[in-house]
This record gives structure tokens, C-alpha cells and sequence, in this order.
């Protein structure tokens, strides 16, 4: 069973969270059905602290914000792991990761486990040792996407420390990484992409799964209802593809300027009136490159093409909806979104419902944290006016035509919690994937209750972290270098 501080918490977060669904509603019932806009609003910075953006490698991790959609509110946060900084070299061999998985009442200093990951990359002291020393000797200025001069030949740090991202052009000594997008939770109605408890989770998946994670800042309900939240999700899927497509036109232009340099042609003076490194012209005018993606997301981990971005989904409660919806999306779109392609998604106990209800769902009925009856009020706060349905496609994975056929979805892991009211329909969903051969297994975890491994009281406990490392081991199946793959 849950502790005492569990419980204790439980009620007071439920009571908390009753009393401001309430409130949004009558707020929602004053202004009327149509007092959404397009731009909406993504946080609610006076009911959760928030973590500030840092370009610095704190705890291994540096991260910044980006307003992605000029339409509306949409943003991401990127969290870029320090191990972007080592050499290629490091990747084709294979190296140990030292982890901490701290036990109840032990220190974790003695809790050391070595851990090979799907990269090879070393994280020792030794090893940072090295490459520290290795980007600190003898390397000239080079221009950065931006137009700034950093220090050392990789462009990666200014001299505070800073890391600003390079011009992907022409790079040989960095790591190239996969893309994680990650949709927070909170009921459709609130949480935010840059909370400290969504900032501290994005961290460790960041650390432990060794990609580029982009947390999703998607609109709130009730000021914006479904389908808000969704098309925010696929919408980053896109300006991901674009973002790629971009970073393959800038090498493309920046070879084909010196090849003209070094042929003598008049296509290299062309070439050289135009800044390649600052942004490339597309049909809706100048797009920046985003420098820690172009420099740091991998374009060549598949050999189907001669480029593709590897992207996994990882959803939270509600964003677990919102990943199932961007991947059955990106089934549909298929190759409208190359370079870009879906590998798997990570379903962390979904915010999933029906109107025939489940064994879970009578039983726990009134479990911990977010019982059913909130959960009811929050869809009722999230779907429009007059389409309440609990078998709402957003909210029953298991109606029938829901497309596209499950058949041809991406691998999909899903997290479960044993105090869970949700987990049954969950559950359900994984069968019915298996059913058509998709690789779809079920992690559940005793004594766990909804959000176990993300709530802000609860990111610190061990169970949480081997929730996370659990996570890191199914993903990197499927983002691994060949050849490079753990054992199973």
C-alpha cells in the first residue's frame, strides 16, 4: 500500500485540485462557449512552481525555450544531454555507464550499477576528464548558426560556459542523437512543459535514454477545448520534420558553396551572398535553423534512407493521449513527414475512459490522487460544448473505428500503476496491439498510484527512477546504433 504521506497528500492534492476545476468551470460558464482563442494560454505559473531555462550543463543537462508556432502559444523546451559533447569516435565502441539507483534508508554512493548503454558512451570521471581536456587545447573560433564566435573548434561553449549550438555545416566531432517528444500531464487543464517537476523528469529521461528531449508546452483547456491540445502535439511533429529538412538544406547549400569555391565557378560567389549558417528560405519566407538541433539530431540511424530523424513519444496521463493521437498522425501522414519518422512511443499510465466501465475502474473508483470523478470533470472541462462523451475517440482507445488499424502502429510500451484507476482500459489497449503483432508490453508497478513516477512529491523516490531506467532500456531497442543494442 501507498505511505501515510501518500494518502495524506492524495487528499489534500485532490481537494486542491476539485476546488480549481470548479472555479474554471463557473469562469468557463461566465465567459461563455466561444471565450477560447487561437493563441490560449499553456500554463498556470500561480499553481505550480516553475524552472527556469538554463544554457548552462547543469546536472548533465542544458535546456531552452522556443516559441515554435507565431499563431499560437505552442512552445517547447529542449534539454540537450551533456554526452552531445563527445567525439563520434566514442559511439562504435563499447563503453560502461555508471548509474545510482538509491535504495530506501541506503546511501547512494554505495548503490553504484554499471550499465552499458546503447551508445557506447562513457560516463566516468575519466572520460569527462578526457573530453574536457581534449575541447580545451588548441582549437580556433568557428561561426555559430547565429553569426556569434564561441570558443573551441567545436563552436559548443562560450567563454562563460554557455552553450549556444553551432552551424551544423561541415561538423565531425559531436554526437548525434535521437528526438524525444514529451507531453506533460495534468488533465488537460493544467501542468506545463517547464514546471520543476516536468523540468527534473525531462532531465532524467534526457540522462538515461541519451536523446534530445522536446517537452511540449500544448494549450489548456477550457480555454482552448479539443482539439487544441492535439493539433499543438502534431504540430511540433512538423516543425520537427521541417527543423530537419532545414538542417539538410543549410549542409546541402554550405557543400555546394565550396565545392563552387574550389571548381572556380560563378555558383560559389552566388552562394556567398547568402548566409547559409543564419537561416534558409522556404515557401513561407526566412526559417531559422535551430543550432542544438541541427547540431545534435541524428540523421542517419536508419539505413533506408540517407537521412532520417528517429523520434519517440513519451506522453504523461494526458499526454499520453496526445502521444497516441501524434503517432496514429503520423501513421496516416507517413512519408508528409520525412525525414522525420516515429519509432515508438512511451504511454505513461494514459488518461484513457469509457462509458462501460472496468474492473479498475469500479474498484478504484476513488483512488489516489486523481479519482474518477475528477477525471470525469476534467474531460467535461476539455471536450467541446455539447460532444461530452466518455467513448470520445480522444478519451476510448478501444472504439471501434478509431484509425488508423492498430496494425501499423509504432511499438508501444505502457506504464501502469497498481493503484490506478485507469489501468485496466490501459491495459486493454496493449492487448489489442499485441493482438495484431505490435510489440506493445505492459510495465505495472506495485503500490504505485497515478503519476507515481512524474508527481513533484513523488520524482525523488527509488521507484521512480527505476521507472525511468526501465523506460531507457525498452526505448533504446529502438534508437540504438546497429549493433549496439542490449540484450534481452
Amino acid at each position: 500500500m501507498p505511505s501515510v504521506a501518500v494518502k495524506l497528500y492524495s487528499v489534500f492534492f485532490k481537494f486542491m485540485l476539485k476546488h480549481r476545476l470548479q472555479n474554471r468551470i463557473q469562469i468557463d460558464d461566465t465567459n461563455g462557449p466561444n471565450n477560447g482563442t487561437s493563441f490560449g494560454i499553456t500554463s498556470r505559473p500561480n499553481e505550480e512552481s516553475i524552472a527556469a531555462s538554463n544554457p548552462l550543463f547543469t546536472d548533465g543537462v542544458a535546456t531552452k525555450d522556443l516559441h515554435v508556432d507565431p499563431a499560437t502559444s505552442v512552445s517547447i523546451r529542449i534539454f540537450l544531454p551533456e554526452t552531445c559533447l563527445g567525439s563520434p569516435d566514442l559511439d562504435s565502441k563499447s563503453r560502461v555507464r555508471v548509474s545510482t539507483r538509491p535504495g530506501s534508508g541506503s546511501d547512494p554512493n554505495q548503490a553504484l550499477i554499471l550499465r552499458r548503454n546503447s551508445y557506447g558512451y562513457c560516463t566516468t570521471d575519466s572520460v569527462i576528464e578526457n573530453q574536457t581536456n581534449y575541447n580545451k587545447n588548441g582549437f580556433n573560433h568557428r561561426r555559430n548558426s547565429y553569426g556569434c564566435n564561441v570558443v573551441d573548434d567545436l563552436g559548443l561553449k562560450s567563454e562563460n560556459g554557455v552553450y549556444r549550438g553551432y552551424n551544423p555545416a561541415g561538423k565531425k566531432n559531436c554526437r548525434k542523437l535521437p528526438v524525444m517528444l514529451q507531453f506533460h500531464g495534468g488533465g488537460f487543464v493544467s501542468g506545463s512543459n517547464d514546471s520543476a517537476a516536468n523540468d527534473l523528469f525531462c532531465r532524467r529521461i534526457a540522462k538515461l535514454c541519451d536523446v534530445i528531449v522536446l517537452a511540449v508546452g500544448y494549450r489548456l483547456a477550457p480555454e482552448n477545448r479539443y482539439p487544441a491540445a492535439f493539433e499543438d502535439g502534431l504540430k511540433v511533429l512538423h516543425w520537427l520534420a521541417k527543423q530537419a529538412n532545414l538542417a539538410e538544406c543549410s549542409k546541402s547549400s554550405v557543400g555546394s558553396r565550396r565545392g563552387g569555391e574550389g571548381g572556380g565557378g560563378g555558383g560559389g560567389a552566388d552562394l556567398r551572398k547568402s548566409d547559409a549558417y543564419g537561416h534558409i528560405a522556404d515557401a513561407f519566407g526566412a526559417s531559422l535553423v535551430e543550432p542544438w538541433l541541427a547540431a545534435h539530431g541524428d540523421p542517419s540511424r536508419l539505413d533506408l534512407a540517407p537521412y532520417f530523424y528517429l523520434c519517440v513519444l513519451l506522453g504523461v496521463s494526458c499526454g499520453g493521449n496526445i502521444a497516441d493521437y501524434v503517432a496514429r498522425k503520423a501513421v496516416e501522414e507517413g512519408k508528409l513527414l520525412d525525414p522525420v519518422k516515429v519509432v515508438a512511443q512511451v504511454l505513461m499510465y494514459p488518461f484513457f475512459i469509457g462509458s462501460v466501465p472496468t474492473h479498475s475502474e469500479i474498484k478504484l473508483a476513488n483512488s489516489y490522487f486523481y479519482d474518477k470523478a475528477l477525471c470525469t470533470l476534467a474531460w467535461k472541462l476539455f471536450l467541446p460544448e455539447g460532444e461530452f462523451d466518455l467513448d470520445h475517440p480522444a478519451a476510448n482507445p478501444l472504439i471501434p473505428g478509431r484509425g488508423p488499424p492498430l496494425k501499423w502502429m509504432p511499438p508501444t510500451l505502457i506504464v501502469v500503476a497498481e493503484h490506478d484507476w485507469m489501468r485496466d482500459r490501459a491495459i486493454a489497449y496493449s492487448e489489442e496491439l499485441r493482438k495484431v503483432n505490435v510489440d506493445a508490453p505492459v510495465l505495472e508497478y506495485k503500490d504505485a498510484v497515478h503519476e507515481f513516477a512524474t508527481l513533484d512529491m513523488l520524482l525523488k523516490t527509488p521507484q521512480a527512477q527505476a521507472c525511468a531506467e526501465d523506460i531507457a532500456i525498452w526505448v533504446k531497442k529502438y534508437i540504438s546504433l546497429r549493433g549496439h543494442e542490449f540484450s534481452y
